[in-house]
């Protein structure tokens, strides 16, 4: 067979690796629309349950078949007590996302059959992954902790319960409303590289649960989901707004990449930031303001100016962060949390992949040498 011409490039930046109707962006406008709704208009009236229906199955749902879809949901939060044994043995020190990758998987083992043409089967699994996740996450917290997780509770919605389970109290209308919205703003992002990762290992056909764990294994690299963490770790360092002017310079001078700031499709602020922002403000207007929201602000600020021209604004790690943590979420939940939000996603890409499948087996460019001959083990 005769070789490919084709031009290499890195991170297949800009080759179509699909076509899909799940989201839309525009660069260089700041849009990003969920099957053609703005994402500002989900995350201001609708939620996330009815937001996971819509990136699914690619319309919104009547009163009925939200309310029937939230009943699920809420009636499925428990996980196997093997899992949460599982967890038990986990090192305590052990990054959340290893942890929730490992679970994610094992999910699979109590659902293995892959009826992967039964819708049936296809919404099943969709609801238990919606539902198990936040679990997982909130059980690992407590685990690593020496106690015991909380049972989730079937009275509270989607956002209000994980928060119960992770922080032990009852969360507030606010930080309950601001979560499910931070959860919309997170929900689905086109074909980045954990979606794309999920399109890989769909079209194998193999089961949804290895879907998702080959997701959350590649959302947790710091260039990609684990980005938020970093971005308060930076703050941390930067200490006051008095350092952040010199602190920016150096990183331009050095370039040592600025966390939560650039992206490779946005080329004016992220309209998640934007939305973010506005949540962050919402909470710290109630609950006190963070000690490094000044400095974040600050931070933007140089950074526009420094580095506007050429296209780098906060992007959605930047602000997340700050609302995570005002919620009581530690730090390494982050991406996990992100992970929660994400599989939203991934599952319509999962639905979308499945519909025109064909297994993904790109080309390469090769560089290596050739026409070598074995040289024996004495002689080298």
């Amino acid at each position: 067979m005769a070789a490919i011409a084709c031009e290499y490039q890195p991170g297949l930046e800009g080759i179509p690796a699909s076509q899909s109707s799940i989201s839309y962006i525009n660069g260089t406008e700041g849009i990003l629309e969920y099957r053609g709704i703005p994402v500002a208009q989900l995350a201001h009236q609708s939620n996330f349950i009815e937001t996971a229906y819509l990136l699914i199955w690619g319309e919104l749902p009547t009163k009925e078949e939200l309310e029937q879809f939230e009943y699920d949901i809420r009636h499925h939060r428990r996980i196997k007590y093997q899992i949460r044994d599982m967890m038990k043995l986990f090192p305590d020190r052990g990054h959340p996302m290893d942890v929730l990758q490992a679970s994610a998987a094992a999910l699979g083992l109590f659902y293995s059959r892959r009826a992967l043409d039964n819708p049936k089967y296809i919404r099943d699994a969709a609801i238990r992954l919606i539902a198990k996740i936040p679990t997982m996450v909130a059980a690992f917290q407590l685990i690593r902790k020496g106690n015991d997780p909380i049972t989730p509770c079937d009275d509270y919605d989607y956002a209000s319960n994980f928060l119960y389970m992770l922080t032990e109290r009852e969360p507030s209308k606010l930080e309950a409303r601001v979560f499910d919205a931070s959860l919309i703003l997170h929900a689905e992002h086109t074909m980045n590289a954990s979606t794309f990762s999920a399109r890989v290992t769909a079209s194998t056909l193999t089961d949804p649960y290895a879907v998702i764990a080959s997701a959350v294994g590649t959302l947790a690299g710091p260039l990609h989901g684990g980005a938020n963490e970093e971005v308060l770790q930076m703050l941390e360092r930067i200490g006051t707004v008095e350092n952040v002017r010199p602190y920016i310079e150096n990183c331009i001078a050095t370039k040592t990449k600025i966390m939560g700031f650039g992206h490779r499709v946005y080329k004016v602020k992220d309209p998640r930031a934007i939305e973010l922002q506005k949540l962050a403000e919402k909470l710290f207007a109630e609950m006190g303001k963070d000690k490094y929201y000044d400095i974040a602000l600050a931070v933007e600020e140089v950074v526009e100016e420094k580095l506007g021209p050429k296209g780098i604004y906060p992007n959605v790690d930047f602000y997340s962060g700050l609302v995570y943590r005002k919620l009581g979420i530690p730090s390494d939940l982050f991406t996990p949390v992100f992970a929660m939000a994400r599989v939203a996603g991934w599952l319509a890409h999962w639905r979308e992949q499945l519909s025109v499948n064909r297994i993904f087996r790109p080309t390469q460019v090769y560089v290596g040498d050739r026409g070598n001959s074995y040289i024996p083990l004495e002689n080298r």
